[in-house]
């Protein structure tokens, strides 16, 4: 497994992690030991860097990975973080970035892990009501105690990146970037890049679109992430399968994988990226970890971009209620 930066120390991790949203349920039902045998097979592979967050199952993501840990935090390099809250009974959620709220936050990530210190702390969203420059003094202070190693955001705009990048270090950006979500090609990737932030592409298969078989989302229950998005309704639902049929079979074409193929042209965007899929599935895991050994070109970009171009997409990528925290610069 070959490695990228992750730090600005130059901590260096494996160039394809693992999104641990689903470890919490966000998928469907899952337990622990199915979690724990995909965490040993990420080790196997050469997988060292896992993302989760405070909110994932309400903790429970970040449970399972410190029952998997047992105190050893040498054997991953470890991402979380704090900024959304949630009412689990009525499904209210907001932001909140005080440094009183995210201290606590962090401490509870902590205990939760069985660590005493972090790799990377990101916000998750922007409170608007919390200067970023105040915000980036609160991180600066958890940095200084040796409770976490780097600064991150999530969903943030190229302009906000830049102000905190005025105060002190930002190590790493964390935005949706797939071949179906492409904003961050506006402005974000190139910012990284300019200030020596890495980014960290989540949701790089499409919310599982370009799996070697899509979601159904007639198949969603209550509650689930992607029941009433617009790109999973139709008719934008269809308009999106028939696109992706295509990019399959030029994945048949290329005798590889759409998966493959997906991962393949994130991890070829940049070497800046670091592109986190998520899944409980050790086989799927390993599917996505030959992204990383495709022989990509030129030429196959090219025909990448032909079937699937900038815009492709059939419906936007949240409900208007999800949007809510996601900074826009375009």
């Amino acid at each position: 497994m070959k490695t990228r930066k992750i730090l600005r120390n130059g901590k260096m991790v494996s160039e394809v992690g693992l999104g641990c949203w689903s470890f919490g349920g966000s998928y469907g039902p899952t337990t622990e030991a199915e979690a724990h045998n995909t965490l040993s097979v990420a080790l196997e592979l050469g997988v060292d860097f896992l993302d989760t967050a405070n909110v994932y199952g309400m903790g429970v993501s970040e449970q399972i990975i410190g029952s998997f840990l047992k105190g050893d935090a040498g054997r991953f390099t470890i991402a979380t973080k704090a900024g959304i809250w949630r009412n689990p009974e009525t499904g209210q959620r907001g932001f909140n970035n005080k440094a009183d709220y995210l201290r606590g936050e962090l401490e509870s990530s902590l205990s939760r892990l069985g660590l005493e210190h972090v790799d990377l702390f990101y916000i998750h969203r922007r409170d608007q009501e919390v200067a970023i420059e105040d915000l980036m003094d609160t991180l600066l202070a958890f940095k200084a105690e040796g409770k976490i190693g780097g600064i991150g955001f999530s969903e943030i705009s190229p302009a906000t990146l830049r102000r905190a990048c005025a105060v002190g270090d930002v190590d790493a950006v964390q935005s949706e970037y797939s071949l179906w979500t492409r904003q961050p090609e506006l402005g974000m990737i190139q910012a990284c890049k300019d200030l020596g932030v890495a980014f960290v592409p989540f949701s790089p298969l499409g919310r599982g679109m370009f799996a070697s078989t899509p979601p159904d989302p007639g198949t969603f229950e209550k509650g689930h992430f992607r029941l009433g998005t617009p790109r999973f309704s139709e008719p934008n639902f269809s308009y999106n399968i028939q696109k992706i049929d295509a990019f399959k079979a030029l994945a048949r074409d290329l005798e590889t994988t759409p998966v493959v193929l997906a991962i393949a042209w994130c991890l070829a965007r940049g070497e800046h990226l670091i592109p986190i899929p998520g899944t409980r599935s050790a086989d799927h895991l390993t599917e996505c970890v030959a992204g990383s050994s495709f022989a990509m070109t030129d030429q196959i970009m090219g025909a990448i971009e032909e079937v699937l171009p900038v815009g492709w997409a059939h419906g936007d990528r949240y409900t208007h209620e999800q949007w809510v925290g996601v900074e826009g610069y375009c």
